[in-house]
């Protein structure tokens, strides 16, 4: 992959980029098994940005096998912590450098705007390999208290051959939170990557390679969830496979892991999460902008975002209108490399008439569309989506229980705290939730009573690595970015030694 820069915009150092479109296996690129190709759209314009590799049940098979051999190899398995902690940050370092090259790549490949990539998924990717190397050495396994005779203790070990089947909202970030801690752990991996944005990851293992990490560690095989992603998931040299996706798929996970060897499941399937605006929020204003961040961000294509934004209606008229501002002001649709863009395309055209349906759906349900609800003028030759805000929205309506994944909010009054509670727990989601209240009380109360893995009091879409990501109930089963992430990538081996008086 060639990233030829100059002095100039953004457009002028896109227009010089040229792309490897081959998988990644064995620590070269390659073509698929079957010859096939697909294309990478730029959906600001529908152009063609470079023909991909369409991988399939073939070159997963190379994938693992190369996998599996360096694996057993112990050229990565069995290095010393300090040693493998060495390549990860030198790999953290390389994506540094790098960062332009990951930004126009994510920007064209799915449409994110390029000063978020800069500020945000960057960053934190570059912070996440930094973090999880530095859990590497530890990690420990336990003495037991037994007679003098026996010395009882547990090793932690890495599973083995590891698959990583990632979304296509934040393709760098979320390609981060998942191999990293099965890297770090010893695992060798293998990374089916989403067809929507399927180039940043290709960049990531010639950079990994760079780094010093031994052939077969990590490959990347792009392809269609039905062919490859299920054909990882159903190999039985797999020992994990570590989803991020919606929930239908999340649920083959586990019967691919039934019918095939009962290897270890994480999911992480998106929500439907509640953001509560209590009466007694200190400031509206702030409230209010932090709402908006929380569902117009990344286009909304955030599996926590705040959709369901619950406020107490004494003062609901005041929100809306601080609400309303937010949106008209700091989210407008445009081309995602100008730096001053803050809402880009949909990642396709599919995802665009999808959202667009819901907005659909949610106008012939009776909600009232107050802003936004269609194609932003001038911008009919992308998959934009104006950011859009439902007013009268009940919890039992559509665009209140299913996740939409576009910029779309549904406004839904409450009275009481326990009204708020109910509405947010009526779901079948429970990724994240958030309140904004000066009360102390309040605050933990609904901590407490939420069913949510995560919970933002008076912030939304806060934490660094040490917090713990992941949900309750349909929301999936993993957790991503602490240390515990990385303690799911192992396994444990109780050993019990007879010693003698």
């Amino acid at each position: 992959m060639t990233i030829t820069r100059s002095a100039g915009s953004w457009h002028d150092q896109a227009a010089k980029l040229s792309f490897e479109g081959r998988l990644f296996i064995d620590g070269d690129f390659r073509a698929a098994a079957s010859g096939k190709m697909f294309e990478s759209i730029n959906p600001a314009n529908g152009s063609v940005l470079a023909e991909v590799s369409r991988g399939d049940a073939a070159d997963i098979d190379r994938a693992v096998a190369s996998s599996l051999k360096t694996f057993k190899s112990g050229a990565w398995s069995r290095l010393a912590p300090r040693a493998r902690m060495a390549i990860m940050l030198r790999f953290a370092d390389l994506i540094e450098q790098h960062a332009s090259d990951f930004a126009l790549i994510d920007t064209l490949d799915m449409g994110k705007p390029i000063t978020e990539m800069l500020t945000v998924d960057v960053p934190l990717a570059v912070n996440c390999f930094r973090f999880t190397a530095e859990c590497i050495d530890k990690m420990q396994g336990t003495v037991g208290a037994t007679s003098p005779d026996v010395l009882s203790y547990v090793l932690r070990q890495p599973l083995g051959v590891v698959g990583c089947i990632v979304p296509w909202n934040y393709p760098l970030l979320m390609t981060a939170w998942k191999i990293a801690p099965a890297l770090a752990a010893g695992n060798c991996v293998v990374l089916k990557p989403a067809e929507q944005s399927r180039l940043s990851a290709l960049l990531l293992a010639s950079l990994f390679m760079q780094a010093g990490a031994p052939a077969g560690v990590l490959n990347v095989v792009n392809g269609f969830g039905a062919e490859a992603g299920r054909a990882l998931a159903l190999h039985r040299d797999v020992e994990k496979i570590a989803f991020t996706g919606s929930v239908e798929i999340g649920k083959l996970m586990m019967v691919y892991s039934g019918q095939s060897n009962l290897k270890k499941v994480s999911t992480e399937c998106g929500g439907k999460s509640p953001h509560v605006i209590m009466a007694d929020a200190d400031n509206l204003e702030t409230a209010a902008w932090w709402a908006a961040m929380g569902i117009f961000g990344n286009q909304g294509e955030v599996c926590c975002a705040g959709s369901r934004i619950l406020v107490q209606t004494s003062i609901l008229p005041d929100f809306l209108d601080a609400f309303s501002a937010v949106a008209k002001k700091d989210y407008i649709p445009g081309d995602p490399l100008e730096t001053t863009t803050t809402v880009g395309p949909m990642v396709t055209v599919e995802q665009q008439q999808r959202v667009l349906n819901y907005i659909g759906i949610g106008k012939q349900g009776g909600a009232d569309c107050i802003l936004g609800g269609g194609v932003p003028e001038g911008l009919e030759a992308g998959a934009y989506v104006s950011p859009t805000i439902f007013t009268g929205v009940s919890n039992s309506m559509t665009i209140a229980r299913e996740e939409i994944f576009g910029p779309v909010a549904s406004i839904i009054p409450f009275d009481s705290y326990e009204d708020a509670v109910s509405i947010a727990n009526d779901s079948n989601f429970g990724l994240a939730a958030g309140i904004w209240t000066s009360n102390l009380g309040t605050a933990h109360r609904f901590a407490r009573d939420v069913e949510a893995g995560m919970v933002y009091i008076n912030s939304y879409m806060n934490g660094d690595m040490q917090f713990p990501f992941g949900g309750w109930k349909e929301s999936g089963n993993g957790r991503d970015k602490c240390m515990d992430a990385l303690v799911s990538y192992t396994q444990t081996k109780s050993v019990w030694a007879t010693i003698g008086n």
